[in-house]
Formats: structure tokens, sequence, C-alpha cells
């Protein structure tokens, strides 16, 4: 996955302009009585090199805008497409998916300078900002929604549109696959379990058994998290790493190394920070795996420590 800086298209304003356009039109909007809300259809839409103007730029002065290139031979395409649309329904009005069938607008690809699919890109407030290249984890994508929906409300004072849950239609609501259903005690239990006595291996696949059929379970993704980074560390020469991150701060193994042992350590800003710093220094492919490494450490700590929260909002101003 790539997050390595801001595309270069000639439609896209500058950031400061990009921010005085998106106010303006806020300000319109509220004269004329603020926007309506809209149905749940209009988070989901397809998009062309016709109308990318009005659908993505346009609309992204009040909401982000996510893209999804996409092509029907694609098949990861086929993986993620409906995780995203999933996503865009759940996060009701956050976000707005536009879809874009490469074969079809292949200037729109060009301009991107997209060199291979499923490649998911963000547009907010008229900035084009790279998301990532390839099938993801849903975990991975939640956190880097995440991140962009808390840069248009920080930097350009986006807070989404109001989407009127009404109007969508009875075969709509009919398709909207249902939660699954716990409970998940026993399985919870034998995680927990080969936790106490050091089986990484099983307590991993343990949680990844709940989280199959409910991706959503906080314990199993905190516990996950945890059997993961033992297991890592476990396997560890603690002064060898140690050694290895102080002689090469600009290396992105050694320092999620050594992150994982401030973790473990108890030391939670230090590893954190250690991860923010190795991502603001390096780019491409080093830089994907470090952020990765760190969105996997805030699993383990948990989304409500403030911590995360302050790490979240550091990582957020180094990516874009």
């Amino acid at each position: 996955m790539s997050m390595s800086g801001v595309v270069d298209l000639a439609a896209v304003k500058a950031a400061g302009e990009a921010k005085v356009k998106a106010e303006q039109a806020r300000a319109e909007s509220a004269r004329q009585g603020g926007p309506a809300a809209v149905p749940p259809s209009s988070l989901v839409i397809d998009v062309d090199e016709a109308g990318f103007e009005s659908d993505v730029l346009q609309r992204s002065a009040e909401v982000p805008v996510v893209i999804d290139f996409w092509a029907e031979w694609c098949e990861p395409c086929k993986q993620l497409g409906p995780l995203l649309e999933r996503l865009a329904h759940e996060y009701n009005g956050r976000f707005v998916l536009a879809k874009v069938d490469v074969d079809a607008n292949q200037m729109l690809m060009q301009q991107f300078g997209i060199q291979g699919i499923p490649a998911v890109f963000a547009v907010v407030a008229g900035q084009a900002l790279p998301l990532f290249q390839g099938a993801a984890p849903e975990s991975q994508i939640r956190e880097t929604l995440d991140q962009l929906i808390q840069v248009g409300e920080e930097r350009f004072g986006l807070t989404g549109i109001a989407v009127d849950r009404d109007a969508a239609s009875p075969e709509a609501a009919a398709e909207t696959p249902e939660v699954p259903a716990g409970p998940y005690d026993a399985l919870l239990e034998a995680a927990a379990q080969a936790l106490d006595a050091n089986d990484f291996a099983g307590a991993v696949q343990a949680y990844k058994n709940v989280l199959s059929d409910d991706p959503a379970n906080t314990e199993a993704k905190l516990g996950l998290a945890q059997a993961e980074l033992l297991g890592r560390v476990q396997k560890m020469d603690p002064q060898q790493i140690r050694k290895d991150a102080a002689e090469n701060p600009g290396d992105a193994d050694a320092q999620i190394a050594a992150a994982d042992l401030d973790l473990v350590g108890g030391h939670v800003e230090d590893a954190f920070g250690r991860l923010v710093e190795t991502v603001r220094r390096n780019f491409g492919d080093d830089r994907d795996r470090v952020r990765l490494r760190l969105l996997e450490l805030f699993e383990v700590i948990g989304p409500d420590d403030p911590r995360v929260g302050a790490a979240r909002t550091a990582l957020a101003r180094v990516l874009f």
C-alpha cells in the first residue's frame, strides 16, 4: 500500500485555495437553509470522466470522497469493492464512495498515476490523496478511513453529510447484511487460556476464529493484536534489537522491532513516537510497513486510550 504524498492533478487546487472554497461552499449551503439529507443510495456512486468535476471535486467541499479504481476483470477488486461499499453505508455520510471503472475512464487512471488496481484515493476539499493499492484487511482500511475523516474535520471542517435512512427502499433494507450473533465465550476463553500458556499461535488462531464470524468483536480484535505482538517479541534478542535501532534510525525493520519491545515493556508513547517518526523518514513500501505496524499496536492498546488518539493525530500530520 502507498500513501507517499499528494497527487499533482491539473484540476486540483492548492491546499489554501481548497480550504477557502470548502468554507465558501458550506457558507452558501447554510445561507440556502443547509444541505438536504441524501438517501443511502447516494453514499456509493459510479463516476466517469464527464462527471468527475461535479461528483467528486465539488462534492469534496462538503464531505471526503473516497475513489475506488476498479475493473470487471480484476479479482481483488471484487473483494475490495463490496467491503468499501459496506463501510460507506456503515460510516453513514462521513465519506462518499466514488467507483471508477478504469477500462471506461483511462484518462482518470492516467491523471492519478495508477499503475495497478484496485487503487484507492481520496479527494478532500479538492485535494487528491493516495490511500492504498491492492487488497487490505478491513481493520487497516477502517484505520485509514478514520484518519482521512479526522484530517477532513480538523483541516477543512468537513463533518460529512446527513443521510435520510427512511429513504431506503425495502429491497435495499432486505439486502443489509446482518451482524453475526454470539456468543463466543467458549472461543474467547480458549484463546485466553492459550495466551496464559504462552501458546501464542494457538491464541492467534482462536481469536481469528471469532473474527471470521464477527469482524467487529472488540475483545477478539484486542486479543489478536496482543497475541501477535507477544509471539513476535518472544523470538527477539532485545539487546541486539536495541543496538540495531540505535545505529539505524531510518531503518524500518529495526524501528518496527524496537517499537514492539517498547510496547511490551510498557513504554507506549515511546513505541508510538518511534513509529510515527519512522513513517516521516521513509517512503514507499517501508513507510507502509511501518504505518501498518503502528495501526496494529493501536489495536493492542485499544481505540479509547488517549495515547492512541494522540498518536493517530501525529500520524495523520506526517501522512497528509
